[in-house]
């Protein structure tokens, strides 16, 4: 029988454009992904979709499932958050808070998404530098945070997994190098963020346990980091999707750090009481859906 999470994958692996994010986006490991789509295929007695062409290519068949998706799936998803509203109010406010300040970028669109979704609710960021993003969180000033896992004070949804990697200016000393080691820092001037060293990955995960000395600056602004990258006033540790135009227009150069690379996990926090809102679940989910469509290089956990 076709099922609704039959037209969920087929409209999944249109937005996502492969097997490999298209998985992601839906939480199965991709032999599951594939399993269910041959699945269809065996019922059908047709290929939904052609192997080799990128990006996917729908048959007809595939085709027609998804006029049938587009159909349905906006409708029950409408009715979904309806029946929420009924059940819990249909007004509220979210006020969201970040520790990650390349969240920025991607969370503009995502806020726009969810406005469309939910336009009752009062959603708006809070401004400023925050030490401490889940004091926020206990003194009632920020209703989410996006950053680290907080522990189990808070009720914590998983987001997605990225790459840090060092961004320095063309012909760097370091540039030769495929990886970096601890050892390739000493001496140098890191650029961060205005924040503790301890929520700093490189520093924290890398220099500091190989006791490595080195200089730090410090700026505000990614815009303003990068700057200083590519006039030779330091090197800098960045995600991956932060910095993705800059290198690919050599405007600096970047590298991964360590054997497996240097990878940070972020997760949306909020209070216990708060975390069963049907808008705020939603507003996870529009988060991980997004960010799987646009941001290359994550990994979304589940």
């Amino acid at each position: 029988m076709l099922e609704l999470r039959h037209l969920r994958t087929l409209s999944a692996l249109r937005s996502a454009g492969s097997l490999v994010r298209a998985a992601q986006l839906l939480n199965l490991t991709q032999s599951a992904l594939s399993h269910q789509i041959k699945l269809l295929e065996e019922r059908y007695g047709t290929p939904l979709f052609e192997r080799k062409s990128m990006p996917i290519g729908f048959t007809a068949t595939g085709g027609r499932l998804l006029q049938l998706a587009d159909l349905l799936l906006p409708e029950i998803e409408q009715a979904e958050r309806d029946l929420a509203r009924l059940s819990q109010g249909d007004q509220g406010t979210l006020r969201v808070a970040l520790e990650c300040h390349t969240c920025f970028d991607w969370l503009m669109p995502v806020m726009d998404a969810f406005r469309q979704r939910w336009p009752e609710v009062e959603i708006d960021l809070v401004s400023g530098f925050h030490s401490e993003p889940a004091e926020l969180l206990r003194s009632g000033a920020a209703d989410l945070v996006i950053g680290s896992h907080y522990g189990p004070d808070f009720a914590t949804f998983p987001l997605f997994r990225f790459e840090i990697l060092v961004v320095m200016a063309q012909k760097h000393r370091l540039q030769a190098r495929r990886r970096l080691a601890a050892r390739d820092f000493a001496g140098e001037t890191l650029i961060t963020y205005p924040v503790p060293e301890q929520r700093i990955d490189l520093i924290r995960e890398v220099l500091r346990p190989a006791g490595v000395e080195f200089e730090r600056r410090t700026a505000e602004l990614t815009v303003a980091i990068l700057q200083l990258v590519a006039s030779r006033r330091g090197v800098a540790a960045l995600p991956n999707w932060a910095i993705k135009n800059y290198v690919d227009y050599d405007y600096v150069v970047a590298r991964p750090v360590g054997e497996h690379g240097l990878w940070s996990d972020l997760f949306v926090s909020v209070s216990a009481a708060f975390s069963e809102k049907a808008y705020v679940r939603d507003f996870v989910g529009v988060i991980r859906e997004q960010c799987a469509l646009t941001l290359d290089g994550i990994k979304l956990l589940s």
